[in-house]
């Protein structure tokens, strides 16, 4: 048996998927997605520190993706993910999803991952600072700099600064959801988690924007003191974001999958077979 699946195979999958994404109830979209913010954030203090211990950029890359693939393992959801998948099902006319159903899975997955994210931040923030009470240390110093530099960084830069953060979005999430389907992709964990890990470790590595994690560093840099607000926060790096994310995941990710494997055109040889059969006599 094969231990992978084929490109028209998966993509079905992925429509599978998006179908059940929009049907799921209330409380399980609200409780994954905060378990997803939750295991997501954690990745990140692994991958922060990692770079202020050793100050490679790429090994906190390498690192990183462990908490993508324990939330993809454990069934959780990421908005971005959903923001590729869940409008499949429309496009594929699958009975009862609407534009209205695809924007309430989207709202409650990511106010899952933002009450995860959130929750994560303070009680990171009380334990790299002892409850508030500590000078901070490398770490914090790294989580202040990277949140700043993103926000505060983007905001000097005006328009510019927003259209930069709005591409990165883009790229991120045509990274992500490549991880998201290659998950999909085989039949054994290993094969899953290096299907997962490889792009997941790109958009790290190159800092692009991700909506669930600046939903985490963000807010943490705010707590241990960083100086900028949370309407710099929104205006020019999460709304870009999500705008970046939305476009990467589904025009540049899950669009173009499900149009070439799921509503491919015929064949040239397919046509070319056809014409050469002999003709039926009448």
């Amino acid at each position: 048996m094969s231990t992978d699946f084929k490109p028209a195979e998966f993509v079905q999958t992925m429509i599978n998927i998006g179908e059940a994404k929009t049907n799921t109830s209330t409380r399980d979209l609200i409780l994954r997605g905060t378990m997803a913010g939750v295991i997501l954030s954690l990745a990140v203090v692994v991958a922060i520190t990692a770079i202020t211990q050793t100050g490679i950029g790429l090994v906190g890359a390498l690192v990183f993706p462990v908490g993508f693939v324990i939330l993809s393992v454990m069934g959780y959801d990421l908005v971005t993910g959903v923001f590729g998948l869940a409008p499949l099902a429309k496009f594929d006319g699958r009975p009862g999803i609407t534009w209205g159903r695809i924007l309430r899975c989207w709202g409650l997955v990511g106010l899952g991952n933002l009450i995860g994210s959130l929750l994560v931040a303070y009680l990171v923030a009380v334990s790299l600072t002892g409850n508030f009470t500590l000078e901070l240390n490398g770490v914090a110093k790294t989580f202040i700099g990277a949140s700043t530099a993103r926000s505060a960084g983007f905001e000097a830069m005006g328009m510019d600064g927003w259209i930069t953060c709005f591409v990165r979005g883009i790229f991120c999430n045509l990274m992500v959801c490549l991880g998201v389907i290659g998950n999909m992709t085989a039949r054994t964990v290993a094969g899953r988690v290096m299907m997962m890990w490889f792009p997941i470790f790109i958009f790290f590595a190159l800092v692009f924007e991700h909506t669930v994690v600046n939903m985490f560093l963000f807010p943490l840099g705010m707590l241990l003191g960083a100086d900028f607000g949370i309407a710099t926060w929104l205006n020019f790096n999460l709304i870009p974001t999500i705008l970046g994310n939305i476009v990467g995941g589904l025009v540049m990710t899950c669009i173009p999958l499900y149009l070439t494997h799921a509503k491919t055109a015929p064949s040239i040889n397919a046509e070319q077979e056809v014409k050469a059969q002999p003709a039926v006599a009448k």
